[in-house]
């Protein structure tokens, strides 16, 4: 009996306390207190990956970010004992420029964040993985506007040093989010990014919550799907890639697993629809490139491609026909 009343008060809790402390849905959606891999010092990049140096930017007075700029195979030679100031002279050696977003829990050192990097890296590319606000060692508390602003930040400071090298956002899961806003921002200022990588990309932030195992007991209950998304309204966690999808109009490549078992497949088809409607120049390249279930390549594992760097460079070819 006792058990039983621990399980009923375990489950009526759940609910009661998001509806007491909305910014706890926060919490769990950025999942960023999971700081892992724990042992990883950050300052030091070079124990996980090689050709790194570490820097910080200051989005927003009280907010610090920190930053691993991964060099091109072109630059590798000469990174021997550099510093940041040099790292940062090399963005504007021609390379083209990719800022990294990744997904929730964790931090840049995360494995399959630096085994990306390293194939990026390998392929001529200019890395920048970004911790957001209140991820890793950077400092602050994540909301949607916050983490958005530390994206567009970093892609502000990275033209601005860039030399006129193409500059791309890539993000992955939740990144996904992150990217597509940052490119509507750059859109709204009356320019527009280079192109858009999103890896395993969700509608929106809701849809996604909602089929989440732990919501998935309570989507019965009547009332509770509205409840949830008038509490991720309230609390301005929307990511909207599908609305954002609507009326970017700069190059796009979507790249989803079959079955990725976090965020569904169907989401990224949905999301290539919506956008291959968007009106935009027929020069202008769209492109999903669909993973099958048969290699196991999941919500994380789509760097494990052998192709992935050529599929990604003939999408980049586009660009320039």
């Amino acid at each position: 009996m006792k058990v039983a009343s621990f399980l009923v008060a375990a489950y009526v809790s759940v609910p009661l306390i998001v509806y007491l402390c909305p910014w706890t849905l926060a919490y769990a959606i950025f999942a960023h207190l999971l700081r892992i891999p724990y042992l990883v010092d950050l300052n030091h990049p070079e124990y996980v990956l090689n050709h790194t140096c570490n820097f910080y930017l200051d989005p927003e007075e009280g907010v610090r970010v920190g930053i691993w700029h991964t060099l091109p195979a072109s630059q590798w030679d000469k990174a021997s004992g550099r510093g940041p100031e040099w790292y940062r002279k090399t963005l504007g050696d021609g390379s083209p420029i990719i800022i990294y977003l990744h997904g929730n829990v964790g931090t840049r050192a995360i494995d399959h964040r630096v085994q990306l990097v390293k194939i990026l890296s390998a392929a001529g590319f200019h890395v920048l993985s970004l911790d957001y606000r209140g991820f890793g060692d950077s400092t602050g508390q994540p909301s949607e506007r916050g983490v958005t602003t530390d994206a567009l930040h970093l892609y502000t400071w990275v033209k601005q040093h860039s030399g006129g090298s193409p500059v791309y956002l890539w993000g992955h899961s939740l990144g996904s989010g992150v990217a597509s806003n940052t490119a509507v921002k750059v859109q709204e200022q009356g320019s527009m990014v280079d192109a858009l990588i999103l890896e395993a990309p969700f509608t929106n932030i809701g849809d996604v919550v909602i089929i989440f195992p732990l919501a998935k007991l309570y989507t019965f209950l009547p009332g509770f799907k509205l409840f949830l998304w008038n509490t991720l309204d309230q609390n301005q966690l929307l990511f909207p890639n599908e609305e954002n999808l609507k009326v970017l109009t700069c190059p796009l490549l979507i790249l989803h697993a079959e079955d990725d078992d976090v965020v569904p497949y169907h989401m990224g088809q949905k999301l290539y629809q919506i956008s291959s409607r968007t009106q935009r120049s027929q020069k202008v390249p769209l492109e999903m490139i669909s993973y099958p279930a048969s290699r196991r390549f999941s919500h994380n594992n789509i760097y494990l491609d052998p192709g992935l760097p050529k599929s990604f460079g003939n999408f980049l070819q586009k660009l320039q026909g």
